[in-house]
């Protein structure tokens, strides 16, 4: 009877895509934890997440990306660098499409079929919403418009459809390798960036049209203590206007923020947590290089 362990296999593997079509639903849905923000909103990831997933043999480190667009000014040009500096160290790709994407031509279509050496798995997600005939036609097109992929697998990330075999053809495909991170750490972000991050999804769930975009959180002061943790943020915006919009009449519209982030975080700590929250107004933040890199996108 053969005792010998198995080999401890250690990668990476960047979840890569357009706006909205599902990349943190599925690492959200892969990892088993709430790591990344999800929205009906596109463009809400703005930063790369790692979230590490732990076995006795593997170690899967994930990163979920910001949607692919076409960089208007220079928060959008940070956001793309995240895309693309995940594929440069991946040893996996997952490029998710969903069953409504409109197939044009992209940059980063072409640099897939460029990398004929790291195994690609193009997702086509959303198929609850649609019937058989739809997703046979949307899976024939990508093995004809991305022949190096690796394999073309309709899931759905929402429904937890396919995620299980997917998670075994991304482990079949990891090399050999010690772990990358300790076994204990699920994510390289600290909790200060999950609370930020938490704020700013309520944010986008709450307001409309483009205040969610303006805005920015910065955690200013967190302090944990046995039972409780007690926390002071910022929403950063653009505008005087906006301002008085996230405050809302008689503070309202803040207060709501602020006791729905509370309890999301209260879910995830899972500790009583003090939230206090100011705004403040930060003149032109997403094209001032200064501001983003205190934002921490540079």
């Amino acid at each position: 009877m053969n005792t010998e362990p198995k080999p401890h296999r250690a990668g990476f593997v960047s979840i890569i895509g357009k706006p909205n079509v599902g990349k943190s639903t599925l690492m959200n849905a892969l990892m088993g934890e709430r790591l990344s923000i999800v929205t009906s909103k596109a463009q809400t990831t703005r930063h790369r997440i790692l979230g590490i997933l732990n076995g006795d043999d593997f170690q899967l480190v994930y990163s979920d990306t910001p949607g692919i667009i076409q960089p208007k000014y220079e928060l959008h040009s940070a956001m793309m660098s995240f895309v693309y500096s995940s594929l440069e160290d991946a040893d996996v790709v997952l490029f998710v499409t969903d069953i409504y994407e409109k197939h044009d031509e992209e940059p980063v279509v072409e640099r897939l079929r460029k990398m004929q050496d790291t195994p690609i798995f193009l997702l086509v997600n959303k198929i609850d919403q649609a019937d058989q005939a739809e997703v046979e036609a949307k899976v024939a097109y990508w093995e004809e418009h991305l022949p190096n992929a690796t394999r073309v697998l309709p899931i759905s990330a929402l429904e937890k459809f396919g995620t299980g075999e997917l998670l075994d053809l991304i482990l079949a495909k990891l090399p050999i390798h010690p772990p990358y991170y300790p076994k204990d750490e699920l994510t390289d972000k600290p909790e200060r960036f999950f609370a930020a991050e938490m704020i700013r999804e309520k944010i986008f769930k709450l307001y409309k049209k483009e205040v969610p975009y303006s805005c920015e959180v910065g955690i200013e002061e967190f302090k944990e203590e046995d039972d409780i943790i007690r926390m002071r943020a910022t929403i950063y915006v653009e505008r005087s206007s906006q301002k008085g919009i996230i405050i809302g009449k008689g503070g309202e519209a803040l207060k709501k923020v602020g006791t729905w982030a509370r309890e999301e975080m209260e879910k995830f700590f899972l500790k009583k947590v003090f939230l206090e929250i100011h705004v403040k107004v930060n003149e032109n933040w997403r094209t001032d290089p200064k501001a983003l890199s205190r934002f921490g996108y540079q």
